[in-house]
């Protein structure tokens, strides 16, 4: 388990091995989600990195008189 502390100004480092698991990057943005007893930190990705993720034929139909 790695341990960080909260600076005087409310900042953290993360650690260098969850940095380099993860492949954070300088200058990236993270979801900081609040549950009940704990804080989670989220790599937030563009959309762009989404495109594929749902791969596979396409069964979706158009209704004739939707077009």
């Amino acid at each position: 388990m790695d341990l960080t502390t909260v600076s005087p100004k409310y900042q953290v480092v993360i650690p260098k091995r969850v940095r380099e698991q993860f492949g954070l990057r300088p200058g990236q943005q993270l979801q900081v989600i609040s549950l009940p007893g704990r804080i989670e930190l989220v790599p937030s990705q563009p959309a762009a990195a989404l495109r594929g993720f749902l791969s596979g034929k396409n069964t979706f139909e158009r209704e004739m008189d939707r077009l």
